[in-house]
């Protein structure tokens, strides 16, 4: 089913549809309808913060426990219309000191990322056959970077249960995009707020591979939720990636001419 086409049968229900879950009335909206409105309601609730900087200290921890820690720095811009751009700069420690990433999300074209490597003086494109390998070095995809974005994913709801942020919908999400790691990803949203609880992520032999946890949640401007603290677990390696976030801040300033490969290299 191409992408438009589907959008556009499920916005056609997609008032009634909403009116339901909201209520916890079982009305006729289709599982497909009632997952693709909850991930709907989920981008539109985080819409609208313009730019945003913050802290972020990356730990990398092997199976056998030993741990590895990064500092780094993060820019947003959002981009209304299609996906967010982001830069990450690595400020410690000394080896991968200066590495900035540089990533353009996409709603219906392929993600374009850029990784500036300083050792090498040299910007290395992120080809999309290479999204589902590992950003340098941690638990998290070269996809898992870019931003949300509702047509990247057709939808299926599955049920109401508790979780860590007191009730959830759970929503399977099937990537569009052929190229992607993953066979489908398992989403926990809460019903008051819809912060994303916890996310499972499937391989394409449909095992399950990751489990994304989100936790320590803040709200800045009376609208936008932060989670301070993500983990990323792997079940099949046994390795597992901790980003603790800090000093987050919206509306600073930033362009999109603060995005671009040359900004890679003049990071610092």
């Amino acid at each position: 089913m191409k992408i438009k086409s589907y959008l556009s049968s499920v916005v056609i229900g997609s008032i009634f549809a909403f009116g339901a879950i909201a209520s916890g009335t079982v009305l006729a909206a289709s599982a497909e309808e009632k997952g693709f409105e909850i991930s709907k309601e989920a981008k539109v609730r985080d819409s609208g913060w313009g730019d945003s900087q913050a802290s972020m200290r990356m730990l990398l921890r092997n199976a056998q426990g030993e741990e590895d820690i990064r500092d780094i720095r993060i820019k947003s811009f959002e981009v209304k219309g299609d996906g967010d751009k982001s830069l990450t700069v690595f400020d410690q420690p000394r080896d991968v000191k200066g590495t900035a990433f540089l990533s353009f999300s996409h709603a219906l074209e392929a993600d374009e990322q850029w990784l500036y490597l300083p050792s090498l003086k040299r910007v290395k494109r992120i080809s999309s056959r290479n999204k589902s390998g590992p950003f340098m070095g941690s638990e998290f995809a070269f996809e898992d970077l870019s931003s949300f974005e509702l047509e990247k994913y057709t939808y299926n709801f599955l049920k109401e249960e508790s979780c860590d942020l007191g009730n959830c919908f759970v929503v399977e999400q099937f990537p569009v995009d052929k190229r992607s790691g993953y066979k489908r990803r398992v989403v926990w949203v809460d019903d008051k707020e819809y912060r994303i609880s916890k996310v499972n992520f499937y391989d394409r032999k449909d095992s399950l591979l990751k489990t994304l946890v989100f936790s320590e949640y803040n709200q800045y401007q009376d609208k936008f939720w932060r989670a301070h603290k993500q983990e990323m677990t792997n079940h099949q390696n046994g390795k597992s990636t901790v980003l603790e976030m800090s000093g987050i801040s919206f509306s600073t300033g930033l362009t999109e001419n603060d995005f671009n490969q040359n900004s890679l290299k003049r990071a610092r």
